[in-house]
């Protein structure tokens, strides 16, 4: 194998290490969800994808066979990290933040980021929130 390939592919898995590293100290450090959801999703698809990315480059180097997995699963993580955390932080919007008194208004018709605080049905939130604190 060539100096060069090696080179790249040894550099590939460093920075993705260092990626997860910094990703797992984070998770440890961060205080509160939002801020500790961050740090895991950046990591996992920068230190994921690069190892990813070093494997598939290492196997096409090494028995001359270009293979798909590792892309296709880099394709995947890439897609579904972002996707996954945004659904998290809705969640938590949803379970822990009061939408007439803790968020900046939005104006426009629908509440802030599409968080509508009253909907179809009626619905609202925030009567939780009143009935928390009696």
């Amino acid at each position: 194998m060539p100096f060069v390939v090696e080179l790249i592919i040894s550099l590939l898995i460093v920075i993705s290490g260092i990626f997860l590293l910094v990703g797992s100290f984070g998770m440890l450090k961060l205080r509160d969800l939002l801020t500790r959801l961050h740090a895991p999703t950046k990591a996992s698809t920068v230190g994921l994808g690069g190892a990813l990315i070093a494997s598939m480059l290492f196997f096409w180097v090494e028995r001359g066979s270009f293979t798909i997995h590792e892309l296709l699963i880099t394709l995947f993580i890439f897609l579904t990290a972002p996707i996954t955390a945004n659904l998290i932080a809705k969640a938590y919007m949803l379970l822990n933040v009061d939408p007439n008194t803790e968020l900046p208004p939005s104006n426009q018709d629908e509440g802030w980021s599409t968080f509508d605080p009253i909907g179809a049905e009626g619905y609202d939130p925030s009567e939780e929130y009143q009935e928390k604190e009696t």
